[in-house]
Parts: structure tokens; C-alpha cells; sequence
């Protein structure tokens, strides 16, 4: 786990870091609408989890900007950026109707990351998945898929004044909508971290990688 630092004085939000860090502590959620049609369909097409395609177009979203990877250390106050982050993503149980958190590294390669997903579902659903003691998950950020409904709007609370900068990111299940299909995602920044402007482009990314992606 790599992490650069960042002189506080010289980072280019700083002014907002020293406003939602000092007076107003606070995180925001946005939920955006993703047309998710041809991303379908091609999923179809390649016989590919369209589950695990967009945990990758998320993971490489999220990797793409150092924005999206800053870590704060409270113990020395000291500001930085994870130079790679992981996914923490869950497994349900439709027995127990619980999940189990499972942690896989992100490749930039598709196929990597793809079987490396896939193996992990996979050990988790045999309970078989055991996360490893020795490895620091910190540098991993949340992504979690709620397939039992389309919803319009999502909100997550930390405790306030809490800097926890990686993003944490939730969709569920896609419907029609006027001949397309669409899902909604919502992201969950710290406002010390990121802003409108950043969550915004979240969103913008995620549809640039998926056409991308298929190829258009």
C-alpha cells in the first residue's frame, strides 16, 4: 500500500479542505441515472457478468483520478493519495440473507480483474473466502450492488466529522425507461475531499468508460 503525500498547503482544494475539516464537517451523496442499454446488451453478447463489468468500470472510475483515492492520517494529520485502491464489494447469502465482504485488488486488465472477481464470488459463496490477516483493506473502497430494486435516491451516514475520503459507491437494479434502460448509482463523498464538480464527474466517467468499454 503506496501512498504519496500531499503538503496541505500547496493542494489545490485547500481552501475547502480547511472549511470541511475545521468549521463544517460534512459528507454528501448523489444518485445519478446511468443508461445502461448497450452495456446490457453487450454484457449478453460476451457471456460476461454484467455485475462484474460494472465493478470494473467503477474500480477504474475510481482509479482514475486522485480525488477519488485520498486518505487523511489523523494520528500525524498529514493528507495523501493511495497511488492504487481495491474494492471491497459483497456476496449475498440467499439462504442466510446476509452478505459477505470480500476484497479483490484492482487490475487495469479486464480479463485480470475479471477472473480475480469471479474467483472471490465464487469462494465466498462456498464459504470457503477468507480475507488475508496480514493485508491492510484500508486502501480498499466500498461498492455495493443492490439488485432487489431501482431506486431514485440513496443516503449513508458516517459518524460526523469523520474523514474518511475514499468514496463509497452503491447502484441497484436497472429499469426501463422509455425504450432504455437505466440504473441508478450513487457515490458518497467527504466534502473535505471532493465537491460537485468531482461527484458530478464520477458520473461522466462511468458513461465515457462503458461506451469505451463496447467499444463505441
Amino acid at each position: 500500500m503506496k501512498i504519496k503525500a500531499i503538503n496541505i498547503e500547496q493542494y489545490y482544494r485547500k481552501e475547502s479542505f480547511d472549511r470541511f475539516t475545521k468549521d463544517f464537517m460534512c459528507s454528501f451523496e448523489m444518485t445519478g441515472r446511468i443508461d445502461v442499454t448497450k452495456f446490457v446488451e453487450y454484457s449478453k453478447n460476451n457471456k460476461t457478468k454484467f455485475y462484474i463489468n460494472c465493478l470494473y468500470i467503477i474500480a477504474k472510475v475510481v482509479n482514475s483520478r486522485d480525488d477519488y483515492k485520498m486518505i487523511y492520517d489523523y494520528k500525524n494529520k498529514k493528507l495523501g493519495v493511495f497511488e492504487e485502491v481495491g474494492v471491497t464489494h459483497y456476496v449475498f447469502d440467499e439462504i442466510k440473507e446476509t452478505c459477505t465482504p470480500v476484497h479483490t485488488k484492482f487490475d487495469i486488465n479486464y480479463a485480470n480483474f475479471y477472473k480475480n472477481v469471479s474467483l472471490d464470488i465464487q469462494l465466498a459463496k462456498e464459504h470457503k473466502y477468507k480475507p488475508n490477516k496480514k493485508e491492510d483493506y484500508s486502501s480498499y473502497f466500498d461498492a455495493s450492488f443492490m439488485p432487489w430494486f431501482s431506486y431514485d435516491g440513496f443516503s449513508l451516514e458516517l459518524p460526523d466529522g469523520y474523514l474518511y475520503f475514499l468514496p463509497i459507491i452503491n447502484w441497484g437494479k436497472y429499469r426501463e425507461e422509455n425504450g432504455k434502460l437505466m440504473m441508478p448509482v450513487s457515490i458518497r463523498l467527504n466534502h473535505a475531499a471532493a465537491d460537485g464538480y468531482l461527484a458530478c464527474k464520477f458520473f461522466l466517467l462511468i458513461e465515457q468508460e462503458i461506451l469505451k468499454f463496447i467499444g463505441q
